[in-house]
């Protein structure tokens, strides 16, 4: 079983998060920082508000601070561009019968509203929302319950991530990550390289790989 976030992996739409973060502090005259971002990359909207509150000792109940981002957010998710070689790659994939399902810290709203822009969801099995079982990629839960929900065990999934920490979440529930470059976690690369199975910029290097080893007669992997 192959197991995709969306933000980042599928889509290049975490400058969406970068965006609305940023004029969200602007607005109440603070910085974006690192620690910041720290708190809340790759975490459900409802845990994100809640660090969010206490990381920056604002006053606003947790469901105004989400109704703000959401707004901050409005529209955003019809316009976002599929990342290179992704329909490619999932197309082949397709083509070999392997099952596939999406498991994201997204919003559900937008993440439909993605992958039925751009034509993903016949792809996919299912989609796993961490929003909706409350829980984080950085914790192995997330990745048992995706996996229990697919009916396939652990240890024969694999997950294409952008997080270093959802990559090590999966990996403790027993799953095999490759790890999947974007801009906005251009710091953790040479980290994820040697932490991950397999390391891709592109999933463009996926399909070279495969067309390769195709020529040859060898077995593909991933």
């Amino acid at each position: 079983m192959f197991f995709f976030d969306m933000d980042g992996v599928l889509t290049d739409s975490n400058g969406v998060w970068k965006r609305v973060d940023r004029e969200f502090l602007t607005r109440r005259g603070l910085k974006y920082t690192h620690a910041y971002y720290e708190g809340v990359a790759h975490v459900p909207l409802p845990l994100a508000a809640v660090f969010t509150k206490e990381f920056c000792r604002l006053s606003e109940s947790c469901e105004d601070i989400i109704a703000e981002w959401m707004e901050l957010a409005e529209g955003a998710y019809s316009h976002v561009p599929i990342k290179p070689g992704v329909r490619a790659y999932l197309k082949q994939c397709k083509s070999e019968g392997r099952k596939m399902a999406v498991v994201t810290s997204s919003v559900p709203e937008h993440c439909h509203t993605a992958l039925e822009t751009l034509g993903l969801e016949k792809y996919f099995e299912r989609v796993t929302f961490a929003q909706e079982l409350g829980l984080e990629k950085r914790r192995p839960d997330l990745w048992l319950a995706a996996a229990k929900a697919a009916g396939v065990r652990p240890e024969d999934c694999t997950i294409f991530d952008d997080s270093l920490a959802a990559c090590q979440g999966a990996r403790a529930a027993r799953m095999r990550v490759v790890g999947v470059y974007d801009s906005f976690f251009a710091q953790d690369e040479a980290e994820m390289r040697g932490y991950c199975d397999v390391y891709i910029k592109s999933f463009e290097e996926l399909l070279l790989v495969k067309d390769a080893k195709a020529s040859s007669g060898t077995k593909q992997k991933p």
